[in-house]
């Protein structure tokens, strides 16, 4: 099997994605951590377009962006664990939600990195997303996840409400997650911690805690 490398950077909701797919699937792969940077030879070479990471390196071929790069891996190899329904229209509510997210879930770092007027308007936006989740991706559903018993790519794609959003809220100050509010949602965040892989496989939250609360002190004094 051709060499699977993937590049990342640490506490970052887009690289944990690809490794808890990688982790799921049973791919070897190689992890190679990466400055915090937009404007590194890697980014500049492989993703000048959005100037991120992840990068995943399959043999001579590269492909960036999470979503991406979880779409290729199940292409890839559809035999080792499904991300995705197999039935085409559920498939099709899968790929809904994922961009969904893609277009939304923004917000949620607008409230990290900014202060304020727009900060205010941010957490609206949150919270108006979280409503849209709760009621109506997960209300009337019995199951563990999005996609059913098992965690697949939806669920990936909502991988910035645990952990990242928790983080974030500690850090700005806000509690939007209020059970009263989000009883479907916080049940699911339940489920999606305690599941082997998500467990094995989280930032350290005192750590990230601190290095994201650091970022957000350089972002604000620089703007």
């Amino acid at each position: 099997m051709e060499e699977v490398k993937l590049h990342g950077t640490s506490y970052n909701l887009f690289t944990y994605r690809v490794i808890w797919a990688l982790k799921l699937k049973g791919i070897p792969f190689e992890y190679i951590e990466e400055e915090h940077s937009d404007k590194g030879f890697l980014i500049m070479k492989y993703n000048p377009a959005f100037k991120r990471f992840p990068i995943l390196f399959h043999g001579e071929k590269v492909i960036s962006e999470s979503m991406v790069i979880l779409e290729y891996l199940e292409d890839t190899w559809p035999q080792n664990y499904p991300l995705l329904p197999l039935d085409p229209f559920d498939r099709a509510i899968a790929r809904f939600w994922v961009k969904f997210v893609g277009e939304k879930g923004h917000c949620i770092g607008t409230m990290y990195y900014t202060s304020g007027e727009k900060q205010e308007k941010a957490i609206k936006e949150t919270i108006e997303m979280l409503k849209i989740i709760e009621e109506q991706a997960l209300i009337g559903r019995e199951n563990k996840f999005f996609g059913g018993e098992k965690i697949g790519i939806v669920d990936f794609a909502f991988g910035l409400i645990p952990h990242w959003l928790e983080v974030i809220e500690d850090i700005v100050g806000v509690k939007l997650l209020e059970p009263n509010s989000f009883p479907h949602l916080l049940n699911w965040v339940q489920n999606f911690k305690e599941e082997q892989v998500i467990k094995d496989n989280l930032p350290n939250l005192d750590e990230m805690f601190v290095f994201l609360k650091n970022q957000r002190e350089m972002i604000l004094s620089s703007s």
